[in-house]
Order: C-alpha cells, then sequence, then structure tokens
C-alpha cells in the first residue's frame, strides 16, 4: 500500500515536474516567439534539407507570400545576375561547411527588369559588388561612375545578406537578410560630390599646394604639377621642397614655408621655375595654419600663372588691336546696326562716305542716310536677313546715299546673331561704287557712239563720192568758163554749196574719229577775223560779239575747216543759253604750261599752247548736266531745236587736234568753254612757208601712164578727165579685179596706180598686195572718204603708198599725182 502511494506520489510529482517543464517550455517558447517576432530584420532558420524551421513575420513581409528559404528566394530575384548568383552560391556553400560569412548583393528593383540596363552578357552598369566574406561589411565596391538613380531605385537594390550555422543543430543556418539601398545611395551620393570636389581641385585653372613648417609638400594639385613639370609624387613625398621651386632659392633667412623671402607677408610675386629650369611669374596668396602654441602646421596657398595670364591679355590686345585695324582702316564703310537700324558703330570708310565723322553717328538711323527711293529696298532685305531665310551671302543691294550728288553704293547686310542664335544686329558694308557705274555709262555710251561713228562713217563715204564727182566738174567746167562768163557764177554756186555739203561731211567724220585731217599751220587770229562777220550774223543783233586777240600768238597746227566748226557750233550754242540778248566774247592768249594740269577726268601735259576762250553771259550749265553736254544726241533743248552733236563734235576735233577742252560754269552768270591747242615748232613754221611758197609757183602739167581703179563711175569720169587734160596717159577700171587683169596683159608700163579703198570684192589694199607682188616698186596713190588710218593698218608701211581724201578738187588731185610721181 505504502508503495503504491509512493507510485502515486512520484507519478503526481513527475506529471507536476512535468507540467512545471512543459510550462516553462512553453513560456520560453513564447518569449522567443515574441523577441524573434519584435526584429524589423527579416531572419529564418533553414535545415540541412533547405526546409524553413523558423522565419519571424518580417520575412513574409519583406519578401511576400509563404516563408520560403531565404537562399530560394534570393536565388530566384537574381537568377539573371551571374555574378548575384555565384555570391549567393558562394555564401549558401561556405555556411554548410560551418563558417558564417555575408554579402552585398544587388537585386531588381520593383517593376524593372535589370535585362533592360544590362551591358553585353548580362553584365550590370554597377560593376561588381562584394563577395562572401567574414567579419563585418567592408562597404560597397561600386563603380565610380555608377549614378544614384542606377543604384537604388533606378535598376536595382542592394540587400546585406548573412549566414550563420547553429552548432548544436548540424547542418542548420540562420539567413538574415536587410535591405541597404539608402545607404548605398548616400554612399554613392558622397563618393560623387568627393570625386567633384577632387576634379576641381586638381584641375582648376589655379594652383594650389600646402607644405609644413620645413617647407615639405604636403599637397599640389595637377594644376600647379604640370605648371613646373613635376609629378606629384615628386611634391608630396618630401624629395623637392618649396625653395627648390623659387628661382633664386634657398632663399636667405626665409622661413622654408615662405616663399616671399619676407615673413609675414600673405600674398606676393615671385619666379617660378620647374624641371627644366625655365621660370614663369607667379602671384601666390598664402594663409599659415598654427596651432595654440603659434607652432606652424601648414600653408594653404593658391598660385596664379601671371606669364599665362599675361599671354592670354596680349593674345586678346592683339586680336582687339587688329579687328580695330580690320574694322576702323577697311577701305570699304562698315555699319554695325541693331535690329530698328540704329547705327552702333561705324568706321572711317563709312563717314567719308556720308560725309560727316564717324563718331557722331552713333543712334543715327542708318535709314536717314539714304535717298528715299531706296528705303523700302533696304528694309526689305534687313527683314529678309533678320528671318534667316538664306544663309547665304545675299546680293548686293545697289542704293544712293543722301545727298545732292550722294555716292552709288553696293549694301552687303549680313545678320549678327547673340550666344543663343537670337537676332543681335546687322553689319552693313558699304562698297563705293559710284565709279564703277560712271565706267559702265562711259563704256555704254562709248558702244553707243562707235555703232552711230560707223553709220555715219559708211554715210560719209558715201557721200563724199558725190561730192568729189560735184567738186571735180564744176573745176572742169571753170576751165572753160572763165571769170565774166554769164555761166561762171551759177558754176562757182554749185562748187559752193558743195563745198558746204563737204564741211558738213567732215562733222559727221569728226564725230565718229573717222576723220582724216589735212592739218596745216594756222594763225588763230587770222582765223577769226574771217569768221567775225559769219559769227554776227549767226548770233543775232541783240548780242554783242567781242574779240580778244592776245599779242604774238604762236601758229598751231590744225585743220581750218574744223577749227572753223568748233567756233561757230561753240557760238551757235553761246547765242541758245542769251534768248534775252547778252555778249559774247572771244579771247585767244599764248598759254605756257609748266606742270602737269588735271582737270576732271583730263590730264593736260606741260607745254606751249595757244588758249582760245568762248565766253557767253547766258543761262548758264546745270551742274548735273556738266558730265554729259559732250555725249551724243545730249541736248536740254526742245525736240527739234537741236541734234545733240554740237559739242560732241567740238570735242571730237579739240582731241583729234591734240588738244583740251575744259568748261566752267555759273547758274545765270555764263559758261566758258577754254580749248587749248599745242603750237608749232618754230623750225617747222619756217618750213611750211617755204614749202607754201613753192606750191604756188609749181607746175600741175606731167607725163607718164597711170591706172585710175574707181568703182563710182562719176569718180572716175572726173579724175581720168583732169588727169588727161594735165597730160598724162590714162588707164581706167571700174573694179580691182579688172585693174588687176589689166595690169598682167600686155599693154603700157604703168608709173602709177590710183586705186579707191572700198570697193566690192577686191579692194584696194588687197590689189596693192597683188600687183605689189609683182612690181614691188609700183607707186600708189589710195583715194576715199575714210580715215587713212582705216587701211593702213592693213599695210605694211611703205613710202611707195600715198593717200588722198575725198572730195578732193581738180588741183588738188593734179598736185598729189605730180608730188608722187616727181619722188
Amino acid at each position: 500500500m505504502l508503495d503504491l502511494l509512493f507510485f502515486v506520489l512520484g507519478g503526481l510529482l513527475g506529471a507536476l515536474a512535468g507540467a512545471v517543464g512543459a510550462w516553462y517550455r512553453l513560456r520560453r517558447r513564447s518569449l522567443c516567439s515574441a523577441v524573434f517576432a519584435a526584429v524589423p530584420k527579416p531572419w529564418q532558420v533553414v535545415s540541412a534539407e533547405g526546409k524553413s524551421l523558423l522565419a519571424n513575420p518580417a520575412l513574409e513581409d519583406f519578401f511576400g507570400g509563404a516563408p520560403r528559404p531565404i537562399p530560394a528566394l534570393l536565388a530566384e530575384q537574381v537568377r539573371d545576375d551571374p555574378e548575384a548568383s555565384q555570391q549567393l552560391r558562394s555564401l549558401e556553400e561556405q555556411a554548410r561547411s560551418g563558417f558564417a560569412g555575408q554579402c552585398e548583393i544587388r537585386v531588381p528593383a520593383a517593376g524593372r527588369d535589370p535585362r533592360d540596363d544590362a551591358g553585353p552578357a548580362g553584365e550590370s552598369p554597377e560593376g561588381p559588388s562584394q563577395g562572401p566574406s567574414q567579419g563585418p561589411s567592408q562597404g560597397p565596391s561600386q563603380s565610380p561612375s555608377q549614378s544614384p538613380s542606377q543604384s537604388s531605385g533606378g535598376a536595382y537594390d542592394w540587400r546585406f545578406v548573412a549566414a550563420y550555422p547553429l552548432p548544436e543543430h548540424p547542418g542548420c543556418v540562420y539567413w538574415m537578410v536587410d535591405d541597404i539601398t539608402p545607404r548605398r545611395q548616400m554612399e554613392q551620393i558622397m563618393r560623387q560630390e568627393q570625386e567633384r570636389f577632387v576634379d576641381l581641385l586638381e584641375n582648376a585653372p589655379v594652383g594650389f599646394y600646402s607644405c609644413d613648417a620645413q617647407g615639405r609638400f604636403l599637397f599640389a594639385n595637377h594644376t600647379l604639377c604640370e605648371w613646373l613639370g613635376l609629378a606629384q609624387n615628386d611634391l608630396e613625398q618630401g624629395r623637392i621642397r618649396l625653395h627648390d621651386v623659387v628661382q633664386g632659392g634657398p632663399l636667405t633667412g626665409a622661413s622654408p614655408f615662405d616663399p616671399f623671402g619676407d615673413d609675414g607677408r600673405s600674398q606676393g610675386e615671385v619666379i617660378l621655375k620647374g624641371a627644366g629650369g625655365q621660370g614663369f611669374r607667379a602671384a601666390i596668396r598664402q594663409d599659415v595654419v598654427r596651432d595654440q602654441d603659434g607652432k606652424v602646421l601648414r600653408t594653404r596657398s593658391v598660385v596664379r600663372d601671371l606669364s599665362r595670364e599675361e599671354a592670354m591679355a596680349a593674345a586678346l590686345e592683339q586680336s582687339e588691336r587688329r579687328f580695330e585695324q580690320l574694322f576702323a582702316k577697311a577701305p570699304a564703310g562698315i555699319a554695325l546696326i541693331d535690329p530698328e537700324g540704329m547705327i552702333q558703330e561705324c568706321n572711317d570708310a563709312f563717314g567719308r562716305l556720308i560725309g560727316k565723322p564717324a563718331t557722331g553717328q552713333h543712334g543715327v538711323s542708318i535709314f536717314e542716310l539714304l535717298a528715299e527711293s531706296d528705303v523700302a529696298g533696304l528694309r526689305a532685305v534687313l527683314s529678309a536677313s533678320a528671318g534667316g531665310k538664306d544663309k547665304q551671302l545675299a546680293a548686293p543691294l545697289e542704293a544712293h546715299l543722301k545727298g545732292e550728288e550722294g555716292p552709288v553704293c553696293a549694301l552687303y547686310v549680313n545678320r549678327t546673331e547673340a550666344s543663343d542664335g537670337s537676332l543681335d544686329g546687322f553689319v552693313v558694308h558699304f562698297i563705293d561704287s559710284t565709279e564703277q557705274k560712271n565706267l559702265e555709262r562711259q563704256f555704254a555710251q562709248s558702244q553707243k557712239m562707235q555703232a552711230v561713228g560707223q553709220l555715219a562713217g559708211g554715210i560719209a563715204h558715201d557721200f563724199n563720192n558725190l561730192l568729189t564727182a560735184m567738186i571735180g566738174f564744176s573745176d572742169l567746167l571753170l576751165l572753160r568758163h572763165r571769170p565774166g562768163d554769164q555761166s561762171f557764177a551759177d558754176i562757182m554756186q554749185i562748187k559752193q554749196n558743195a563745198n558746204r555739203a563737204a564741211n558738213l561731211v567732215r562733222q559727221l567724220l569728226a564725230f565718229s574719229r573717222q576723220q582724216t585731217l589735212q592739218p596745216r599751220l594756222l594763225n588763230i587770229t587770222d582765223i577769226l577775223a574771217e569768221l567775225s562777220h559769219l559769227l554776227r550774223r549767226l548770233i543775232g543783233e541783240n548780242i554783242e560779239l567781242k574779240m580778244s586777240h592776245g599779242r604774238d600768238l604762236g601758229v598751231i597746227k590744225a585743220d581750218q575747216g574744223q577749227l572753223e566748226q568748233v567756233i561757230i557750233n561753240l557760238a551757235v550754242n553761246a547765242r541758245d543759253a542769251m534768248q534775252e540778248g547778252g555778249v559774247l566774247t572771244i579771247r585767244t592768249a599764248n598759254m605756257q604750261v609748266e606742270e602737269e594740269r588735271k582737270i576732271k577726268d583730263e590730264v593736260m601735259p606741260p607745254g606751249s599752247y595757244a588758249l582760245i576762250e568762248v565766253d557767253d553771259s547766258g543761262c548758264g550749265i546745270p551742274p548735273e548736266n556738266l558730265d554729259r553736254i559732250f555725249d551724243p544726241f545730249f541736248s536740254t533743248k526742245e525736240v527739234g531745236a537741236g541734234t545733240g552733236l554740237g559739242l560732241s563734235t567740238v570735242y571730237g576735233i579739240v582731241k583729234q587736234t591734240g588738244g583740251y577742252v575744259f568748261v566752267e560754269s555759273k547758274l545765270d552768270e555764263g559758261t566758258v568753254f577754254s580749248i587749248y591747242l599745242p603750237q608749232a615748232a618754230e623750225e617747222e613754221v619756217a618750213e611750211s612757208i617755204a614749202d607754201a611758197e613753192a606750191q604756188d609757183r609749181r607746175d600741175l602739167t606731167g607725163a607718164g601712164t597711170l591706172m585710175l581703179v574707181e568703182d563710182e563711175d562719176a569718180v572716175r569720169a572726173f579724175s581720168a578727165r583732169a588727169l588727161r587734160n594735165k597730160g598724162y596717159n590714162v588707164l581706167e577700171a571700174n573694179s580691182g579685179e579688172t585693174a588687176l587683169e589689166m595690169l598682167n596683159g600686155e599693154g603700157d608700163p604703168i608709173d602709177l596706180l590710183v586705186t579707191d579703198v572700198v570697193m566690192p570684192r577686191l579692194d584696194g589694199p588687197s590689189l596693192v598686195k597683188e600687183v605689189r607682188a609683182q612690181r614691188p616698186d609700183l607707186k600708189v596713190i589710195f583715194i576715199s572718204g575714210y580715215a587713212e588710218d582705216n587701211f593702213r593698218k592693213r599695210l605694211d608701211e611703205d613710202a611707195g603708198i600715198h593717200f588722198l581724201p575725198k572730195p578732193f578738187s581738180l588741183k588738188q588731185l593734179a598736185g598729189k599725182v605730180k608730188e608722187v610721181l616727181g619722188e
């Protein structure tokens, strides 16, 4: 019974002890569960078989879903990242081997596929992460170029993973996971800020250094090392000290850290030298850092390379000076204007164009400087350029500057832009094209004159043939009808009118510059005296004619008819300028020109001249017409009142004579034409007088066989009769071909060939070349209404070639033949 009691009691005590133990274990387990649940970081105990034995609630919240083993959850997240997968496997194997470990791996950020940002073969832009290791984490091994966005929410998040084997439970591993993305972000930001600061410090445009009390370099930035031509290791390892790079150092009595040689100075200029020994001027500013006892700890020094700054300043100054020279001294006018057309700056050439100082044009509208008719054109060009429609150089705009005789300019407009590409204004180049326009007008006028001259020359040639026949047959009639015969007056009237017509032809030839002048020595006083009666009839009774002759006037060499025509044309123009009457004065004088004179475009060389001035008291010539009065067909008279050839004929005759004509005029006061004709030499005058006396006594009869070639029947008939009357045997031919056949046939030998120049088919010069091939000594006289120069250039210079211009008289023809045969 007692045994049973003790058995029961023992059983009760055992049950009680078991209940107490169970209660204690339950309480401890509850406490552990509470402690584990309170941990905010996910943890888990994984068995050797890879099953989850224990896990806290934070694991489910972190990964979501059922509490699967942490290695499996992480392996699934990094399956596309070979590097992270390898880190995780290594940590797992290490834990199974009984060694604790930890690592930091990257996992894809929520909502983003990391393969979108992976490099080749799945490589991540962040670079390698930390592998498994013992002990605490050594920090991320992220690439310096990685940005926080890449390491955090951009492509990846970061996890701290730890594995701790449980010694009392073989194969069981305690796993812990933590989100370290914010820490990695902060580390990356700090690293980037540090790199930016280091880059700024190392590559700043100024040098930085710090040295200790002994002058040893504690720090020198890359810029200063480059200036000195030294490596940073050479400076910072103490092999080179401060005074070693100061030219002239070590400085006597100066502290090793003082570059100036004068303790207490905080800034100054020194000469620094590099490894090559070449020095440069530098400005140094430094602060000395001391401890509480005043002991020097280090310096903080800033270095500026003054030689480089001076070189840059000199280069900038030279560039500005070159620009100023190119701008200010440019031969073309340049104006910088704002978008509204207000002048901001202009050069000297522009000031000369507008006739005002360039310095006073700031703020002046460019449109105020142009003629009103050209303002709209410039506005259109500026508008097109402002819109940037045409990036190429636009065609120049022709514009007139304001003023009575404002120059003509070609305007080139280009837009100027600000740094952002917006319109800043315009640069306008003004090229003075006044002279070019004048040359273009003169060229066009010369083309017109040439065309009109060719027409006038052709008309004169044909008309000269008619006049030659009229004058010639008149001379033949006068041989039979002497003075006193009742037909004599009629014949003389015919001849005088023919001579007047010949003078008209000479005007045409003078205008066309195709006239063959017959210059001879003339006395201007005698010619003006003979003209005075005619001039008084021409100018009318309400105009007074005054003649003022100079004393001992020199003799000139000119064609008398042409000179008379010049005086008559000027007198007629003066008459038309004095409708209400006035005074016409003609003055003559000797003029000795010592130096070359330039009046407008004419240059008169030094020499002795006979001056003829035709002065009227008429209405004058407007200034705008002065440069055009010598142009053919230019006239201010009413239609039908003038041909416009008077002054152009005067100009042509004077220039052919070798002279010069100038004009001065004032409105309502009158006009003066000044004609300068070169005087003949004294020897030439004496010789001419002797020749004239001999000509008057000369006998015009002769003997010999002549061939006369002329396609105009009337001229040929007169010339043949005139020469036969003088005793010559004349063979006639109406063309060059006929003459050639006659010369090649048998007949009397020919002593002289008289041929027209212009003939159909075989002309005169071609005939002479054919004949001269067989008879090089044959003498030739050309007769023509054209100028001698027109055919002379087609023949070689030959003394056997002579010329007789049409129209000619019987006496002139016979005298020329006698002269040539007499040679």
